[in-house]
């Protein structure tokens, strides 16, 4: 048996700031999800406005390019208006959300919001498949019309947005953007990306872990209640943790876990945009 060293990676600057508005709280359950949630959909496990606020003025010297939003569901936090205005003073914002609160009174509200200043609001949203059947199976009943349906409110509202493609079935991407890209005319759906992920790999301890090509941890960390910590699969996980708050915080991480295997596997990035 081989003798295998996990890899080290390190952050030379933060682009990416990702929030963890909550960790525990939304209001659908997908199948394929990595959060393990609770039966209960009421945890009220927000992070505190005042944590931001603390975050963002202790990164006030990072190259920051977009701050994500994400969760659980993002959009279920109180003070969710608040903090995205508070974000967008600093850089573009990427809210990563599951697309049900994406009504066509929502965006036009946040299309508002986008107005006032000189930064941009950027969309990740989700789907697992062309079919809308094998896409709900891997998702829940219902996430796929309601995701084509947000894309096509935020498109005509002149929103930029990323669709992220869980590839459970292990297709091509040639197929996958081919479908995608037809769906995409057929809806009249602009200014929408595809990120195409493939589904978490199975490893073993005896296997050598792959080398990231890109990972989110060499760019970017997440800030939760709990502290900050390398990236959102391993956020609130003491694997990931790298310190309290942004005033002394760990720029390097030793990948050994089966989720830096995925992102490893996938060699692209998994959580930011781009």
């Amino acid at each position: 048996m081989s003798i295998c060293t996990a890899p080290t990676y390190k952050m030379d600057k933060l682009n990416n700031l990702f929030i963890e508005l909550t960790s525990k709280n939304c209001n659908q359950r997908c199948n394929g999800c990595y959060i393990d949630f609770p039966v209960s959909k009421n945890v009220k496990d927000f992070i505190p406005i005042d944590t931001v606020k603390e975050a963002l003025k202790d990164t006030e010297n990072e190259e920051l390019y977009c701050i994500y939003l994400t969760g659980g569901e993002p959009m279920t936090h109180p003070d969710f208006n608040s903090i995205l205005r508070m974000c967008l003073k600093r850089c573009n914002v990427c809210i990563c959300t599951n697309s049900s609160f994406l009504n066509e009174k929502k965006v036009r509200f946040l299309k508002k919001v986008e107005d006032e200043g000189s930064t941009q609001i950027f969309f990740k949203l989700s789907l697992a498949h062309f079919d809308e059947l094998e896409s709900d199976r891997i998702k829940y009943r219902g996430n796929y019309r309601q995701t084509i349906s947000a894309l096509k409110i935020l498109s005509r509202y002149n929103f930029n947005s990323v669709l992220s493609i869980q590839n459970f079935y292990r297709l091509s991407e040639l197929i996958l953007r081919e479908n995608f890209m037809r769906i995409f005319a057929d809806n009249e759906i602009k200014n929408t990306d595809i990120q195409i992920n493939i589904s978490y790999p199975n490893s073993s301890d005896d296997e050598c872990m792959l080398i990231a090509e890109k990972a989110d941890c060499m760019r970017g960390r997440i800030l939760t209640r709990n502290g900050v910590y390398a990236c959102s699969f391993l956020a609130n996980d003491y694997r990931g943790r790298m310190g309290t708050s942004f005033k002394d915080y760990s720029k390097s991480i030793t990948a050994e876990t089966n989720f830096c295997s995925t992102c490893a596997a996938n060699k692209g990035w998994m959580f930011a945009i781009g």
